[in-house]
């Protein structure tokens, strides 16, 4: 490791004791003559590290506040991960006031909070590198640096010699060790140093291990390694090294969870990664993968037991307060993962539920779906049915089935309309609504044009409708900065004094879609409304040539909708009242 080999073993026997010493609770690794076949059962544990507010974080759209981060790290201690990546102190000022901030306010459940940091600099001493320094004075009980294991990037980036990047891994870990602080080593670019030159990258773990590194982490930096790579890889590692061996996968080849399931299989005891894959470029590890099957499937521990169903809240929270909307294909915790749309399948899990759900949902925190659309079955209106408490008998269902293929041919959604969905299927049922009955609406927008010189002309919109409530005609007109808003002013001024309860019900979405724009402004126009309560949330859809038209069904939807709940008049089957 340096010219002076005798220095080389006292150093080496300095940190002897040191060497492979676990945190309780932790398992030693595996040694690579365990055979582990893949549908085998390991019955191990595994300390998850997310790394969500520092290497996540450099996501392209991701940008979180210091109260963010915060908040980001009591949802993963919720979760129960082993260790939180907090940041990189000194690298800014949001990442100081993160760990002043945290260590007031932050109590951890069972989260170990880690800073972030590098090797000295090359040709200076540990104890006279300013990022080691601050480093050390953040005063985690856990720290994490990173080191060049590619001897392309040490030649190139760090323009120094192998010998000296291996002395400023062992002089680094050596340094924070001394201080008293837990060390895990991030081997950087470690699979291509390995590919390269195994030599180099093997040398810089042994520096790190015999510095007093605890755990040992491979880093696919560049994402481009393979299942089979990575096994062969971490099993010899894992053979030859005695501290724990981690490892870092970033998912530009699509493999990152898969690679952090072989390298588990192989004897690896971290995993490192990001709930829901945050991450530069194509993400890390997705962690929420990782964590289910590990546990659901190859009977290793990450985080407590009774804490698995809290994967999907929390993946939403964070995907809440990192302001990016979930990905509903994301497996086990994604809103569409065990949605079951086509006939067939709905059929065959009505029947048997594992036939297209190969977890239970509920494990997960998340929940079973059934999408009616034009290629739904009966078997998927009855489920339907008896998820909303109606009684469909065989030729109400057929109906149903038919209405629906039918207006979905026109351009209807209905998997993206659940409350216009249900309305339709309690029609059919026998319902029928008597908030208020449209004797005709009128819309009327005046441009007031501006002078030449002076201001852009303003808008007036105007709306009218006539109704029919408890059998009185009502006419109310109402203004609005548009169609839609008019509309809406114009009915609720109308039936307001009859149903107090729309001053909770609001509009929060409006969406329009050209569903043909061959035809020009003949074109057929879908229109999208979201809707909530504050407890609950709903969409409706309304289908025309005439954008007034759809807007005005998918609005009437909403309301009555809105109603129906708030006003407790739904139709149920007898032998279900009581349990909406």
């Amino acid at each position: 490791m340096s010219a002076d080999p005798d220095a080389d073993v006292e150093r080496a026997a300095r940190a002897t004791d040191q060497v492979g010493r676990m945190p309780a609770g932790s398992f030693s690794p595996t040694s690579a003559s365990d055979t582990r076949g893949p549908n085998s059962t390991l019955g191990l544990h595994v300390d998850v590290f997310d790394t969500t507010l520092r290497d996540g974080s450099q996501q392209e759209g991701l940008s979180l506040t210091v109260d963010d981060k915060l908040r980001v790290a009591r949802q993963l201690d919720h979760l129960g991960v082993a260790y939180i990546e907090g940041g990189w102190p000194g690298a800014n000022p949001k990442d100081d006031e993160f760990f002043a901030r945290a260590k007031a306010e932050l109590s951890l459940d069972i989260a170990t909070l880690v800073a972030f940091g590098s090797t000295r600099r090359a040709g200076v001493r540990a104890e006279d590198d300013d990022a080691l320094v601050r480093l050390a004075g953040v005063e985690t009980d856990v720290v994490c640096i990173v080191a060049k294991a590619w001897d392309r990037h040490v030649v190139d980036a760090l323009r120094t010699s192998l010998d000296e990047a291996v002395n400023m891994a062992f002089d680094s870990v050596q340094f924070l060790k001394g201080l008293g602080r837990r060390v895990f080593f991030d081997a950087e670019h470690f699979f291509d140093g390995y590919r390269d030159n195994s030599e180099f990258a093997l040398r810089v773990l042994e520096a790190a291990e015999a510095g007093g590194a605890e755990i040992l982490v491979l880093c696919d930096t560049n994402g481009g390694s393979l299942p089979d790579d990575v096994s062969q890889v971490v099993s010899r590692v894992v053979a030859e090294r005695s501290a724990g061996i981690g490892v870092h996968f970033h998912n530009d080849g699509g493999c990152a969870v898969a690679n952090s399931l072989a390298a588990v299989r192989q004897g690896a005891v971290q995993v490192q990664g990001c709930v829901n894959g945050y991450g530069e470029r194509a993400g890390n590890a997705d962690l929420c993968a990782v964590i289910a099957n590990l546990g659901l499937k190859m009977d290793v521990s990450s985080i407590p037991e009774d804490r698995m169903e809290r994967l999907t809240p929390v993946a939403h929270h964070i995907a809440e307060l990192v302001n990016i909307p979930p990905s509903p294909q994301q497996p086990y915790v994604g809103s569409s993962v065990f949605a079951h749309k086509a006939g067939l399948h709905v059929s065959a899990i009505a029947r048997r539920r594992d036939a297209y759900e190969h977890i239970s949902p509920d494990r997960v925190g998340n929940g079973a779906r059934f999408v009616v659309s034009e290629l739904a079955g009966r078997s998927t209106l009855a489920l339907k049915a008896e998820e909303l408490g109606l009684s469909l008998d065989g030729e109400a269902l057929t109906g149903v089935l038919d209405r629906l293929k039918h207006l979905e041919h026109e351009g209807y959604h209905f998997e993206v309309a659940d409350a216009s969905l249900e309305l339709l299927m309690r029609a059919a049922s026998g319902w029928e609504q008597d908030f208020f009955h449209l004797e005709s609406f009128r819309v009327t927008t005046d441009l007031f044009a501006g002078g030449r010189q002076g201001p852009p002309g303003k808008l007036m919109t105007d709306a009218t409708v006539k109704l029919h409530v408890a059998g009185e005609r009502t006419v109310a007109t109402a203004e609005g900065n548009g169609p839609v808003h008019a509309l809406d002013a114009a009915l609720r001024k109308a039936i307001g004094a009859r149903y107090p309860q729309l001053e909770c019900i609001h509009l929060t979405d409006f969406r329009v879609r050209v569903l043909d724009t061959s035809k020009g402004t003949g074109a057929v126009t879908r229109v999208l409304i979201d809707s909530t309560d504050s407890e609950r949330t709903w969409s409706t859809i309304g289908v025309s040539e005439n954008i007034i038209q759809a807007s005005w069904e998918a609005l009437e939807d909403s309301i009555v909708y809105g109603l129906l709940y708030a006003t407790g008049d739904m139709v149920m089957d007898p032998e279900t009242e009581g349990s909406e």
